[in-house]
């Protein structure tokens, strides 16, 4: 196998896990896709391949900061089950 269809498969590989946006730059950011089970605590953050996610309003969020600039994650890339630690609801 040559080098550039390897490269090709491994990136395709890395990426089928990942979401790819455009920057406003015309850059690309890949944001990770999350666990299919994440547990919160009472602050709802959750970090997460050094990406920062947040949940409120039943709705998941992420920035590549704690304190940066948040952006609604697609649906498809949320976890199948959200829990709170202690067993606590919001």
């Amino acid at each position: 196998m040559n080098n550039k269809l390897l490269g090709l498969m491994a990136s395709v590989l890395i990426l089928a896990g990942c979401m790819v946006r455009s920057t406003p730059g015309g850059g690309l950011e890949v944001i990770p896709i999350l666990p299919a089970v994440v547990e919160i605590g009472d602050d709802s953050y959750y970090e997460h391949n050094g990406y920062h996610y947040f949940y409120t309003n039943e709705r998941w969020y992420y920035a590549d900061s704690r304190d940066g600039r948040r952006s609604e994650l697609p649906r498809d890339h949320w976890p199948k089950e959200t829990r709170h630690r202690g067993g606590g609801h919001h």
